[in-house]
């Protein structure tokens, strides 16, 4: 199967383009490389890919040196590029990964958002549906259930009442992704996040800032003074999850009830998944396994809830479960056993 994947600079593109190029599959790969966090981390990724920093040029197929791959450096929003791309390559199915991330940066710098996460996706929608891609994966969050308190998450539950532009970015991309299903049949599969982490993770998430800070006798910022738990889902089982629902492209529900309509299906062929361990973990607990893995106790600084932040997630992944028999398969302590490891070698702690 010859597949777009967007985001393979990042962390979770960059996990699933490997598993799948080390499958057989033909893997062309998009990223544009920006600076939201350091660029040196996003082309180690890319040459674990074989792609070669000196290779990459704006634009332009780059061919990697050991897998059936090739890479492009291009933005979402930039649909000429775009449209060429899906015009000459001709892709069986696309997953959409690539988009401006983090919850509190949306705070800060809210037009990045719109232009990746919005104009970004509807460029892709648009070359699917003249290209005739009809297998589209695409990745939504947890944040989209904002304001919701009861959990577990349910993708049943209404998310109208986001609390940071990111969800609201994410829950927009699931409301296009249905039009085009509806308006045009292509196949599309939403899948919401539940706190990734892992080898090659992002700078910004948890996991990395407090390994860096204890490594380097640097005190943790604890928000909501440690009183937060998180559906922590290691990578490995998120690209497990996310290969079963490329392989199988959404289908229409033929009982779904437009007088009692629910959100997570439709009448269209698209589908809305949670995609996390099912079993939320206390932010004192985790950052303990850090501790243990690291040898080490962090000095804590027990701070106010952030804004744009919620107290906990919880993922109901029963979709998952009965339509493909997904289950995550990794405990804690070894998932934070594997990143710690991992962090040491990459900056030589």
């Amino acid at each position: 199967m010859k597949i777009l994947v967007t985001g393979t600079a990042g962390f979770i593109g960059f996990h699933l383009a490997k598993k799948l190029l080390e499958r057989g599959d033909e893997v062309i790969g998009l990223d544009n490389i920006n600076d939201y966090y350091d660029v040196h981390l996003k082309y180690a990724r890319l040459a674990q890919l074989g792609i070669a920093q000196e290779d990459v040029q704006e634009n332009i197929l780059a061919q990697s040196r050991s897998y059936n791959h090739q890479f492009i450096k291009a933005d979402l929003a930039d649909s000429e590029t775009m449209n060429h791309l899906f015009e000459t390559q001709k892709f069986d199915a696309v997953c959409n990964l690539a988009a401006q991330a983090g919850v509190r940066y949306s705070i800060e710098n809210p037009h990045a958002y719109i232009q990746s996460n919005v104009v970004g996706f509807l460029n892709i929608l648009e070359a699917c549906r003249h290209h005739g891609v009809n297998n589209l994966a695409y990745a939504s969050s947890s944040s989209v259930y904002g304001l919701n308190k009861s959990q577990p998450f349910k993708t049943s539950d209404h998310t109208d009442h986001p609390v940071s532009l990111y969800a609201a970015t994410k829950k927009s991309n699931e409301m296009m992704a249905h039009t085009y299903s509806h308006l045009y049949g292509i196949q599309t599969t939403g899948l919401r996040f539940f706190t990734v982490y892992g080898p090659w993770g992002r700078p910004d998430m948890a996991p990395m800032l407090f390994t860096d800070a204890i490594l380097n006798d640097r005190a943790i910022k604890v928000f909501n003074h440690g009183n937060m738990s998180r559906d922590f889902t290691y990578i490995d089982d998120i690209v497990e999850g996310i290969i079963k629902v490329i392989d199988n492209p959404a289908k229409t529900n033929p009982n779904w009830n437009p007088e009692a309509p629910t959100p997570e299906s439709s009448s269209a062929p698209y589908h809305i998944y949670n995609i996390g361990n099912n079993a939320p973990v206390n932010l004192m607990e985790f950052i303990s396994e850090i501790e243990t893995s690291l040898g080490k106790v962090s000095e804590k600084n027990f701070m106010e809830m952030q804004d744009g932040d919620v107290e906990s997630t919880y993922a109901d992944t029963t979709g998952l479960i009965n339509d493909f028999n997904y289950k995550p398969f990794t405990p804690l302590d070894e998932g934070v056993h594997e990143f710690v490891k991992w962090f040491r070698d990459f900056y030589n702690k």
